[in-house]
């Protein structure tokens, strides 16, 4: 490990800019795949392993050294046409990214550098000298947990490498996901005999892979500075007027210089707002590019072939939305894949090319974003989903004969849904699209299905476009100020005595058409019911809607959410402060109304 501890100042900068460009290096080797003799991508990908080789040498890291020296060779000799690349040598050199990676793993967690497995460098000198089995096995996802292998196996590495490439925030989301996990960054050679291996707690490692820098452009810093330095000015003409006050000139002048400045200190700080946002603001590209490989990844396993599509990558989001956009990502690319393409040979007896296609796309609309994911595989049955889940017990007869198309597609959010028979290693299991529902609702997102069978599925999420500044509506219950996020709610109404019904003991109310059960905020948060509510505000919680009923309302706002320290009540998002400076609690309605609907 003090091979690089003793260049700690610098270790958080290499870590960062040979972590960006790997992730550049993963992207382009997938490109490189179906352009072969793509000089510029060879030459790239060549500078890459060079310059992140000269990093490491530079810190010491002798076997981040070794391993970059022997890729770099390699793509020495295939940018020079000494020879030519084949799938299982990209499964190689993948594997060596991974490698890689997972190197830098240790250097950011200050454990004892550890070598590339003995597998991995004589694949990549059987590459070098042209030897490696043009007939070797089709990789395959490894099993939940890793198993060390005793001995060379050529089969059993071809298995392996496929899975260890991935990014190492995709390789931690798929270990999160239950997704497989690649053995070849854990079946290592055994630690001598008494060598002890530090090993850094899972808790601590996602955290560890986290980005906690942000880059900003110079001119965005450059509007944040004069904003402030307009904003101190506009405190020094309140001060000034505030001293004329209390001399007693309070004439119509000082009035209209005060309410001018207030005026400005108002306008300015709406800016400083908006400008400190932007500057939070990253490309949905960065997490985006890291799908090319996790597709190829799953691909070659099931022996599909598939192109991704990336689509305004441009598009800028909150960096915290991001981060968490992440697993549900991982899940669909994944779903995409497996679930809605299908093989070469099913593609081209239907009349399609060979090779599908899975677009991945980003746009804004309005204040918030729009991320699609695409396929024109096999699409989804809605009579084949409905009848799935009445077998598993997951509804009741009575349920699917009311249930419609979109809502039958839906069906697949609930826990434990699958439509495979056999449980493998890339999925069966039923645990991934109610996590995916779960995390876009955390986001305050939501997320719709849509499908024909034969020609494919879209997939679209919507988001906010920042999670700091909330659009909530304020109401009140009793003496209390409560906030719900402006996005779930359809409409306010009045709650007329005579219109409500009772459903099976419960109050329902029609609205448009449609029968909506009432629930009483006193009741979800467990205060006394001070009289009958009034006015309700028609809502929604996923598929369902829902009238909330309050006593009065406040108004409509925009607020900074902040975190209770040390409690958390079920129900609750966090706190804000109103205009009159007082605590408002803003509901978190996906939790409060768990079990409810």
């Amino acid at each position: 490990m003090s091979e690089f501890l003793d260049m700690q100042d610098l270790l958080p900068d290499f870590l960062a800019e040979a972590g960006e460009m790997l992730e550049d290096v993963d992207q382009k080797l997938v490109e490189l795949e179906h352009n072969a003799k793509d000089k510029g991508l060879l030459n790239t990908i060549f500078r890459g392993f060079h310059t992140i080789k000269g990093g490491a040498g530079f810190l010491d890291a002798g076997a981040m050294v070794e391993l970059c020296h022997r890729t770099e060779n390699l793509f020495d000799h295939l940018r020079s046409d000494k020879l030519s690349l084949t799938p299982e040598m990209l499964d190689v050199i993948l594997a060596a990214t991974g490698e890689v990676k997972r190197m830098m793993d240790e250097m950011a967690g200050r454990v004892a550098l550890h070598p590339a497995p003995p597998e991995l460098l004589a694949a990549l000198d059987a590459c070098l000298k042209g030897e490696l089995p043009a007939t070797a096995a089709k990789p395959q996802p490894a099993a939940d947990k890793a198993v060390a292998t005793s001995g060379p196996d050529w089969g059993a590495f071809h298995r392996a490498v496929s899975g260890v490439g991935t990014s190492v925030g995709v390789a931690l989301a798929q270990a999160a996901v239950e997704l497989p996990v690649a053995p070849m960054a854990t079946a290592q050679a055994a630690p001598a005999a008494g060598e002890t291996r530090a090993a850094k707690p899972a808790g601590d490692l996602k955290a560890l892979v986290k980005d906690s820098t942000l880059r900003v452009e110079t001119v965005r810093f450059d509007q944040i500075l004069n904003l402030s330095g307009e904003i101190g000015l506009t405190k020094n003409r309140l001060n000034c007027l505030r001293t004329e006050f209390l001399r007693g000139e309070r004439d119509g002048s000082t009035l209209k210089s005060l309410e001018q400045a207030l005026g400005q200190l108002d306008t300015l700080v709406s800016e400083l707002q908006s400008a400190v946002m932007k500057a939070r603001m990253q490309p949905v590209g960065r997490v985006f590019q890291k799908y090319n490989r996790l597709a190829r990844d799953v691909a070659r396993t099931l022996g599909k072939d598939v192109d991704l599509i990336i689509e305004g990558a441009d598009t800028e989001v909150d960096k915290t939305i991001l981060e968490e956009l992440n697993d549900p990502l991982v899940h669909l690319v994944r779903n995409s894949v497996d679930h809605g393409l299908e093989t070469p040979e099913e593609r081209l007896a239907a009349g399609k090319p060979a090779r599908g296609t899975i677009r991945l796309s980003a746009r804004q609309a309005g204040d918030h974003i729009v991320i699609e994911i695409i396929d024109d595989g096999r699409g989804m049955r809605a009579d084949f989903i409905r009848e799935k889940a009445l077998q598993k017990g997951l509804i009741s007869g009575e349920q699917a004969s009311t249930l419609d198309e979109r809502q039958s597609l839906n069906l697949i959010f609930l826990p434990g849904f699958s439509t495979k028979t056999e449980i493998s290693a890339v999925s069966g299991r039923g645990v991934g699209m109610d996590v995916v529902r779960t995390n876009i609702q955390r986001l305050k997102g939501r997320i719709e299905l849509s499908s024909t069978a034969g020609s494919g599925s879209r997939v679209t999420i919507f988001l906010p476009l920042t999670l700091a500044i909330l659009p909530v509506l304020m109401m009140k219950q009793g003496e209390q100020t409560f906030a719900m996020p402006l996005n779930a709610v359809r409409e306010i109404i009045s709650i007329e005595p005579e219109r409500v019904q009772s459903v099976a003991g419960n109050p329902n109310l029609v609205v448009r058409g449609l029968v909506l059960p009432i629930l009483e905020l006193s009741s979800l948060i467990g205060r006394p019911k001070t009289a009958e509510p009034l006015v309700g505000v028609v809502a929604t919680a996923g598929e369902r809607g829902y009238v909330l009923a309050v006593d009065s309302f406040v108004g409509q706002d925009e607020v900074m959410i902040k975190p209770l320290e040390g409690v958390k009540p079920k129900g609750v998002a966090g706190a804000t402060l109103s205009g009159e400076g007082v605590l408002v609690l803003v509901l978190d309605m996906h939790e409060l109304l768990e079990g409810r609907l």
